[in-house]
């Protein structure tokens, strides 16, 4: 029973000062503070020192890492984006395509399955091509398209279960039947390159969507007199609100305002990340168009549209924690919880609780990560080989 002693437990209700936990397996065995007795005989101890142990992180929106793009039809490229972001702490991602040609993200789809299947992936996320040309953001406008239910289904049915969500326009032609279709089925509809009023963004909500896609970017800005879907989802306790913490994509005081309105078990950091996460500046392929990454940020060539992100979840923690002033414990939640909520995943993952997955990330003083862990495995720092481009898990 291998066990972690000496550390900064990072729990949904605060920090426990010179904790353990004990895994046993795949799994997290036993958890407690400095007055509760070890349940078993000490075998492989790790004194650590006094460092942070959060949740393995879950970030619902990637599009890739590492030179590894989900939408480049590439299983090793895949594979390559996942043990990228795993060196980072992510212990649980799902993929996320751009907008293609409707046979190209049916065969993205059905590869990215593969990896939903063995376990690697806890999902694949379509953003686009049922989005506004209005708010395309780094989406190719010639290839958008409303979402028929002829269309949606039949990326649905490409992915053999693995599409968990789908980010749609509801202002568009067949958006609200789109959004009840998607939800019926148990597919997450999500609101996002968006358009809608407020009206058009609540009546997506009745018909289910759960998710406002990378609030405040790629959708209609809050006015006084027409809210818009930002207010909308915000307002709504059952939407969960996704944030690109990267000090671009939304200013740390708005941050700070969202987490204000929607509290930390609503809000979930994302990294929108593309495949220039963890590379040198230069430009790099999004889908079908080329994007400019210089000092970190992605924009659309030629262009200020920013285009995803080079953004890793330790680093979203970061931001949250040091630039935003967000306790750990509740950007904790953020990073791990409120996603697996999101997902449908938190009775496996998202807290250090027994009986879940030992998912978790050791952090250092300054909240950089030392080493992860992932089903009950080290998988970067504590002895295991440190990530290296083109390494697969």
């Amino acid at each position: 029973m291998p066990v972690l002693r000496h550390a900064r437990l990072v729990l949904p209700d605060g920090v426990v000062e010179d904790g353990w936990l004990c895994t046993e397996g795949e799994r997290i065995a036993a958890v407690g503070g400095p007055a509760q007795p070890l349940p078993g005989p000490d075998d492989t101890p790790h004194d650590l020192a006094g460092q942070y142990v959060v949740p393995g992180f879950v970030d619902m929106h990637t599009h890739g890492g590492g030179g590894g793009a989900f939408s480049s039809g590439r299983i090793d490229e895949a594979r390559n984006a996942l043990a990228f972001h795993l060196s980072h702490g992510t212990t649980t991602i799902m993929a996320s395509t751009v907008t293609s040609a409707l046979p190209d993200l049916e065969r993205y789809v059905a590869e990215l399955a593969e990896l939903v299947e063995d376990g690697d992936l806890a999902g694949i996320h379509l953003e686009g091509p049922f989005i506004a040309r209005s708010r395309c953001g780094a989406h190719d406008p010639n290839l958008l398209r409303d979402p028929e239910p002829a269309a949606v289904q039949r990326l649905v049915r490409a992915g053999r279960g693995a599409v968990r969500m789908v980010t749609l326009a509801p202002e568009l032609e067949y958006g609200l039947e789109a959004t009840g279709l998607l939800a019926d089925a148990g597919v997450i509809a999500a609101i996002g390159h968006t358009d809608a009023t407020y009206a058009e963004a609540n009546l997506a909500i009745a018909r289910g969507a759960r998710v406002a896609t990378h609030i405040f970017n790629a959708m209609r800005p809050v006015h006084h007199r027409e809210p818009g879907p930002v207010t909308a989802a915000l307002e709504q306790d059952e939407v969960f609100v996704e944030v690109v913490n990267d000090g671009m994509h939304v200013h740390p005081s708005v941050v700070s305002l969202v987490f204000a309105a929607a509290g930390a078990h609503r809000t979930a950091l994302i990294t929108d990340a593309m495949e220039a996460a963890g590379l040198a500046d230069g430009q790099y392929p999004l889908g079908p168009l080329t994007v400019d990454v210089s000092d970190g940020a992605v924009r659309v060539a030629g262009t200020d549209t920013l285009a995803g992100s080079t953004l890793t979840m330790d680093n979203a923690l970061r931001n949250t924690v040091l630039s935003v002033g967000i306790p750990i414990e509740q950007a904790a939640i953020s990073a791990s919880l409120t996603p697996a909520r999101a997902l449908g995943l938190d009775d496996r993952v998202g807290t250090l609780e027994p009986g879940k997955y030992a998912d978790l990330v050791v952090l250092d003083d300054d909240l950089r990560v030392v080493a992860v862990m992932r089903r009950g495995r080290w998988v970067h720092g504590m002895g295991a080989p440190a990530y290296e481009r083109a390494v697969t898990l």
